[in-house]
């Protein structure tokens, strides 16, 4: 349908991407200069940048509490489609293409809702875990 679209947005995001890397290694450039500029004239002090010393990884967390939060997005998708779309679980249903982009789109709704909010339980776990 919009296949007109695809080159130009194709070759913008390849530009944009090698833009980016050359900006990459230039910005490193300058800042390495910036560095050796200063020297020895600037000394921070230790003792007022903040440390977090944390012995956990909260990888697992995340990654448990996001396939978690998709799985049960996937599971209250099917059933909210299950109970509004009338002959879903029918296998010769005919007005098919009717509910298609619907049920598409209660599907795709349903797992980035419960994802987001799998990933903000894990934030608000790994905040509680890391005050203790």
């Amino acid at each position: 349908m919009m296949n007109f679209i695809m080159v130009p947005a194709i070759m913008a995001i390849i530009t944009v991407g090698i833009y980016k890397l050359f900006e990459l290694f230039v910005c490193k450039k300058e800042r390495l200069m910036i560095i050796e500029k200063m020297g020895d004239k600037y000394e921070p002090d230790v003792a007022s940048i903040p440390r977090f010393h944390s012995n956990y990884s909260f990888s697992a967390l995340k990654i448990g509490c996001l396939l978690l939060g998709m799985g049960l997005g996937l599971l209250i998708g099917f059933i909210i489609c299950t109970s509004s779309v009338p002959g879903y679980l029918d296998k010769n249903m005919d007005d098919w293409r009717v509910y298609r982009e619907t049920v598409s789109l209660v599907y795709g709704a349903c797992v980035l809702v419960f994802g987001g909010i799998g990933l903000v339980a894990a934030f608000i776990t790994e905040l509680k875990l890391s005050k203790k």
